[in-house]
């Protein structure tokens, strides 16, 4: 058998077995297609930290937090960036587009709920643009 006839066989087969798999495919997701625009709010809201401030005037519409919670023993380490995520949601809730991140802290002392934890609070704020 010579290299090209090697070469189109080792291209048509897994074509046709591929193909052969494909007809009968479906995807499921596990996203609600109305919760999709809640779900990417929190990008709206830009984040100041490590004291960073905004450029220009801003009004702060009220203090939030956010918390990260790791529920068992093996379960995901909470962290900083998903307390700072909650506390960008809440940020939304006030109808704010921006967050100075006053202080967060990740603590790995067990509680009654939580193996680790971390928090985040800041001033949820409203500027003319947030940079």
């Amino acid at each position: 058998m010579n290299i090209s006839r090697q070469f189109a066989l080792l291209t048509f087969l897994p074509v046709v077995f591929l193909s052969a798999c494909s007809s009968n495919y479906t995807f499921n997701s596990n996203l609600d297609g109305e919760a999709i625009d809640e779900y990417f709010q929190p990008a709206g809201v830009v984040l100041f930290k490590d004291g960073e401030r905004p450029q220009g005037a801003f009004e702060i519409v009220g203090l939030v937090e956010g918390e990260s919670c790791q529920e068992t023993e093996h379960g995901v380490p909470a962290n900083i960036a998903d307390a700072r995520t909650e506390a960008r949601k809440q940020a939304v809730e006030l109808g704010a587009n921006g967050l100075i991140v006053k202080k967060c802290l990740l603590t790995e002392q067990k509680t009654n709920t939580c193996f680790t934890q971390a928090f985040c609070v800041g001033q949820a704020i409203k500027t003319e643009t947030a940079q």
